[in-house]
């Protein structure tokens, strides 16, 4: 892939890699394409995952969409705290579902696996 990819990442998502608006990204454009692209498609995998579980255990949204983020926190390899919260912010702008992210709650602690609900 090259810069001539036609891969349109949202603001919101290059604001994450930003030391302030309007700043070049912290990551080369190939990295920045590569994390945004996994990160909606972890959003478009967690919409299916957030259906069922709302469903299964008739959860409210925001309960449903709080344990996504704590999964997602937990999974510390795979994306930073910052593209957690992005990945649940579209997971619920897919599903049409409000979501803030509770602030008073911090993500569990390494090793510690949270209820996630996704498994």
């Amino acid at each position: 892939m090259d810069d001539s990819s036609q891969i349109v990442i949202p603001d919101s998502f290059i604001a994450l890699y930003q030391s302030a608006p309007g700043r070049k990204p912290s990551l080369p454009r190939l990295e920045l394409t590569a994390r945004y692209e996994l990160c909606e498609d972890l959003a478009t995998m967690l919409v299916d995952q957030a259906q069922t579980l709302q469903f299964k255990d008739d959860l409210p949204e925001d309960i449903v969409l709080d344990r996504c983020l704590r999964g997602l926190q937990a999974a510390t390899d795979t994306v930073t705290g910052d593209e957690a919260v992005w990945v649940v912010r579209r997971t619920a702008e897919l599903l049409n579902w409000s979501w803030a992210p509770k602030m008073d709650s911090p993500p569990a602690p390494a090793g510690e696996a949270p209820d996630s609900g996704l498994v």
